[in-house]
């Protein structure tokens, strides 16, 4: 599929030869801007600011609007997590996120990430709440981002939106929580295009979960190719699993489309 957008041969060598001679700025622009992406929303922690593309010049390579996600672990020092919480939305973000998981687990998350649910719940107005859940780099461990831990937190800050990300193994834990909670949505970012099965995975994710509840994310981070992948695979798998379930272009304009542009607020 690379080779076909990039016009080389099928191979390895003729992709990555095809990559070392283009303009790396030009590169980037034609796998992102073939995704066909209406808006983009970046998580601004990662990767660090001295090696990584700005959101701005990301929804610039993109061709659309970029609009940044305020990850609460990035907050320094942890003492100001408090107001830069209350001001995100006025700063632009429209989510926040925390890697928690990553922090010792889902089970006791730190007291700088319960203090930002805090801070956020009581704006009245809360911003969504991205939460890395199941499998990420090996320094995380994996019984512990299982996204059920996050069940008193969903309880307690009831009118704020939880979405969770990536799910896998636990993608029929996380649909029955979206079932389960008005305020829980997910998605299966990082799963898609990673795992071997993404069909599986989706209908996994719909046994339970309406699919007003189910988001389209890529998570490509620091490689242009994988938005490319994520979105071709995403379609794919996504069309093959709604006919299995007897749904057509509904559910996928709002999986892949309605449902964010419902949940994240629009700032520009």
């Amino acid at each position: 599929m690379l080779a076909e957008h990039l016009g080389c041969e099928a191979t390895e060598e003729a992709v990555h030869a095809r990559r070392l001679a283009t303009d790396p700025e030009a590169y980037a622009a034609s796998l992102l801007r073939a995704t066909n992406t209406e808006r983009v929303l970046v998580d601004t922690g990662y990767p660090p600011p001295e090696i990584g593309t700005s959101w701005e010049e990301l929804g610039a390579l993109a061709g659309c609007p970029a609009q940044p996600i305020l990850r609460i672990e990035s907050v320094s020092p942890p003492e100001a997590v408090g107001d830069a919480v209350a001001g995100a939305r006025a700063a632009g973000f429209v989510a926040l996120k925390t890697i928690a998981a990553y922090r010792g687990g889902l089970a006791e998350p730190a007291p700088e990430v319960v203090r930002a649910l805090e801070d956020n719940a009581a704006t009245g107005d809360p911003l969504p709440v991205q939460v890395h859940t199941g499998f990420g780099d090996a320094d995380l461990s994996l019984p512990l981002s299982r996204p059920g831990l996050l069940k008193p937190l969903i309880e307690r800050f009831d009118t704020t939106p939880f979405v969770l990300l990536h799910c896998y193994p636990f993608v029929r834990e996380a649909g029955w929580l979206a079932h389960v909670y008005p305020n829980v949505w997910f998605d299966l970012s990082l799963t898609i295009p990673h795992v071997a099965r993404p069909v599986t995975a989706l209908l996994e994710a719909l046994e339970l979960a309406p699919f007003s509840k189910l988001l389209y994310a890529s998570d490509a981070a620091r490689t242009p190719e994988l938005y490319l992948l994520g979105a071709t695979w995403w379609r794919e798998a996504l069309a093959e699993a709604l006919a299995l379930l007897g749904e057509g272009e509904e559910a996928a304009r709002a999986i892949l489309r309605q449902n964010a542009l419902r949940l994240y607020p629009v700032t520009i």
